[in-house]
């Protein structure tokens, strides 16, 4: 494991544009779909890093994990049959700075790597990132009606960032805890 560290703001800003290593394997329970990685996530090279992010947090509360993990012990959620990737690979300081091609460019990329590692479910976090991703303007959260290769592709959760207003912590608890409920049932 990476030791934590907290970058520079010179650090951050040389981000852009940078990307994180996929956490993945086959046959996973869920694998984790964020939107992009923002700058201070690029800067220290781990998924979901920028404090005040709701995503490790919410991940212990709704009973994933057995105690909250630091952005820096993402690797240990493969032990629990977890994994973590991005839609757009690119870090941008906000994930409106993302074109709609893009979006749907990665979309394509994501499809691609769920038919390869066939996980049971892929969880987007970010409802607008999923509209636009996939083409599906109206999509709601929870369980998506498409399917990939025999995959329950998508299970949409509101984007866990700090920043994001419209869904507080509890709701994001609240749709993880539905989610892990259809993982267990499977």
């Amino acid at each position: 494991m990476q030791k934590p560290f907290k970058p520079t703001k010179e650090q951050i800003q040389a981000a852009r544009g940078k990307s994180v290593p996929d956490v993945i394997a086959k046959d996973l329970k869920v694998l984790f779909c964020g939107i992009n990685p923002g700058l201070y996530t690029a800067a220290v090279g781990h998924h979901f890093a920028r404090p005040g992010n709701r995503f490790w947090p919410a991940l212990f509360h709704s009973g994933f994990t057995p105690r909250q993990f630091s952005p820096f012990e993402e690797s240990k959620l493969l032990d629990y049959g977890y994994g973590i990737v991005n839609i757009v690979q690119h870090a941008t300081a906000r994930a409106d700075e993302l074109t709609s091609a893009e979006l749907a460019s990665g979309g394509d990329v994501l499809v691609e790597k769920v038919k390869l590692y066939r996980p049971r479910f892929c969880a987007i976090l970010g409802l607008g990132a999923y509209r636009q991703a996939f083409r599906r303007p109206h999509a709601l959260p929870g369980l998506s009606a498409e399917m990939v290769g025999g995959v329950s592709f998508a299970w949409v959760l509101p984007n866990p960032s700090g920043l994001n207003a419209n869904y507080q912590m509890q709701d994001l608890v609240r749709m993880l805890k539905e989610l892990r409920a259809e993982v267990e049932k499977t």
